[in-house]
């Protein structure tokens, strides 16, 4: 057997509620990949599942908090139980909670290490040995643009992606032997509700919803459904790095080759970011 690009193959995503777990869920049905969307908002998720069944598609939703390794293990197993493989593990679940590091309190960086870090972790140790033993899959992580540019007022996040991007790339080295691909999905600015905090996530004090939105409206944010597209487009490539929209590439490559430049144009943006909160 070999790995299904996507007609006839078997996916499950978390964070799948909603914003780009959504957006990946829909396309990949669309292409006719059976899907397994798993979120905290298991209401959500089944409106999206039975969406999708609606049009034809095979899906189902299952309540997942990613912390919880037990039921993330029984969710994959289920998977493979009821299809006979398991293709693509979309680990995409993640939240923001922004501020600047004398405003953290510990609870924040443990809330953002065990979502954004360990649910990665979970879901890698979930499937990583069904996909070796049946010789192929794909493991898809969602780290960011912050995992590979260092984004301040966004520390604890930053840290977190930087590490799922470490964690893929040097994955990818030894899964590569087994049969088995790893990629890490890098997505510059992307309209979903992640931009303005989330359910889970919180934005930095004195900044509200409007003003986040008006911060990120700049940058031009893409449609997530033109990102899921253009995404899954690259893993069926086995692209390492997927980095969309393209033009982030530019910000990637700054940071690589000029680290100087990069630092100027950092403190400058965080200079914006303390003028929204009227910090000093």
């Amino acid at each position: 057997m070999t790995i299904r690009i996507f007609k006839d193959a078997t996916a499950v995503i978390t964070g799948a509620a909603t914003g780009i777990g959504k957006a990946l869920a829909i396309e990949l049905s669309n292409r006719g990949c059976t899907v397994v969307l798993t979120d905290r908002q298991i209401a959500l998720a089944e409106e999206v599942a039975a969406e999708i069944v609606k049009k034809g598609g095979n899906a189902w939703a299952r309540e997942l908090d990613v912390c919880d390794y037990d039921l993330m293990q029984t969710i994959v197993d289920e998977a493979v139980a009821k299809t006979g493989r398991l293709d693509y593990m979309f680990n995409n679940a993640g939240i923001g909670i922004g501020g600047f590091a004398d405003e953290y309190e510990i609870s924040d960086w443990n809330t953002t290490i065990d979502v954004n870090l360990r649910g990665v972790t979970n879901g890698v140790q979930a499937c990583y040995r069904t996909m070796v033993a049946q010789g192929f899959g794909h493991i898809v992580n969602t780290a960011s643009m912050a995992g590979l540019v260092p984004t301040a007022s966004q520390i604890a996040y930053s840290t977190t992606k930087f590490a799922v991007s470490g964690l893929s790339q040097a994955l990818r080295v030894e899964a590569e032997m087994k049969g088995v691909r790893v990629s890490a999905l890098c997505p510059g600015a992307i309209d979903t509700p992640l931009l303005t905090g989330g359910v889970y996530g919180r934005l930095p004090k004195g900044i509200n919803r409007e003003k986040a939105a008006a911060y990120w409206a700049k940058l031009k944010p893409m449609p997530v459904e033109d990102f899921a597209f253009e995404a899954l487009d690259k893993v069926a490539k086995n692209v390492p790095l997927i980095i969309v929209p393209g033009w982030w590439r530019g910000m990637y490559w700054i940071y690589r080759l000029s680290w100087g430049l990069w630092f100027k144009n950092a403190k400058k943006d965080l200079g914006r970011v303390m003028r929204m909160t009227r910090r000093k």
